[in-house]
């Protein structure tokens, strides 16, 4: 028997709205899957095509594009002429799908649903015995956030980005020492050593496959200032090396970000700047009701940021971190003065501007 209370109405409004959840995770499966197979930028080059037209185009498996345009007329996101049998990718839509449409190919994004989904079982397996799941059971993590970085970060890194610590670009040019930590595969870095020649360029990770991506990577660009580094940073264990460091993303990750802050303070020399992009949101969930991007980044720290550092016997700072604790952990490292800044482009991210005197 149902309590007076319940609100039958409210209920089904709920359950409607699970109905559409559920439709919108199978749409960025499939909107995953018509980036990794190109289909999308081969429908942008197309008139209204047929299914045989597209999958030719895209080098395809007709049957399996065939099915995979079903979900997406089903799903709106392709046109579909019903008379001739053809399909059609919207110029409007195309601005957000395609590979030309960088930074705003969100279809790029929609990768990290199925790469997450990938490791559901051994998450579960954590919420029952504690624990986490390392970096080596995400094979295809470093490739994602490559090219969601080289999208986002990459084309704002040297107009948008540098010019938020005041005169490091000037120093660039001169030339400096300059730290990347959590460097991935180093495409960051690799642009400004390409960028500031003058400038003597190091990238730390504990990945070997992410190092040894940039190592290639720089080689391959015939680049002399630059050196990569397999290494723990909470372990860097060095004293006023660098006049820039930097670390994209990568704080949060970390198993003991406390100690990694407190030796990325040590290696900067006394008028430093320590540039670190991380996630834009408050260290408490009631002020992040509002977040364009709170649940995929709370989901996105339970089932990869937390759990790889939690892997480590870490602290599971977890992605949502947020402004507050940040500030109060970059102080405690020793850092004197932060100041937090936003570019327009980007909805995710916020940027400290941290300095020891």
């Amino acid at each position: 028997m149902l309590d007076s209370t319940f609100n039958q109405q409210k209920a089904d409004a709920f359950a409607e709205g699970l109905m559409d959840i559920l439709n919108k995770g199978a749409i960025a499966l499939s909107i995953s899957l018509g980036h990794r197979t190109g289909l999308f930028d081969a429908m942008k080059t197309l008139p209204p095509a047929t299914s045989a037209q597209i999958a030719e185009a895209a080098e395809l498996d007709e049957r399996y594009v065939r099915e995979w345009l079903g979900a997406m007329v089903t799903g709106r996101v392709v046109c579909f002429n019903a008379e001739k049998h053809t399909y059609r990718l919207a110029d409007e839509h195309a601005a957000y799908l395609t590979r030309d449409a960088a930074p705003n190919n969100l279809a790029a994004l929609m990768q990290y649903i199925p790469l997450l989904g990938s490791v559901e079982d051994k998450i579960v397996a954590c919420f029952k015995n504690g624990g986490g799941v390392p970096y080596s059971e995400f094979p295809r993590f470093h490739e994602v956030m490559a090219e969601d970085s080289g999208q986002s970060v990459l084309p704002a890194l040297v107009d948008l980005i540098l010019p938020l610590a005041p005169g490091i670009v000037e120093k660039l040019e001169s030339g400096i020492d300059v730290l990347d930590v959590g460097c991935g595969s180093g495409r960051a870095l690799i642009l400004m050593a390409k960028t500031f020649p003058n400038s003597r360029f190091t990238g730390y990770d504990f990945s070997e496959e992410g190092i040894g991506n940039a190592g290639r990577e720089a080689e391959a660009d015939g680049l002399a200032n630059i050196r990569f580094k397999v290494k723990d940073v909470a372990n860097i264990g060095e004293l006023e090396n660098y006049d820039l460091v930097t670390a994209f993303d990568a704080i949060h990750d970390q198993a003991r970000p406390a100690l990694v802050l407190r030796e990325i303070c040590n290696a900067l020399r006394p008028d430093g700047t320590f540039l670190m992009q991380d996630i834009d949101s408050s260290s408490h969930v009631n002020q992040n009701l509002d977040h364009p991007l709170g649940p995929m980044l709370y989901t996105v720290s339970t089932m990869h940021c937390m759990t790889v550092s939690l892997a480590l016997d870490g602290d599971g700072l977890g992605t949502m971190w947020g402004r507050e604790l940040a500030v109060d952990m970059l102080k405690t490292a020793g850092f004197k003065h932060v100041c937090i800044r936003n570019l327009s482009h980007d909805i995710q991210n916020c940027y400290y501007i941290v300095t020891k005197n």
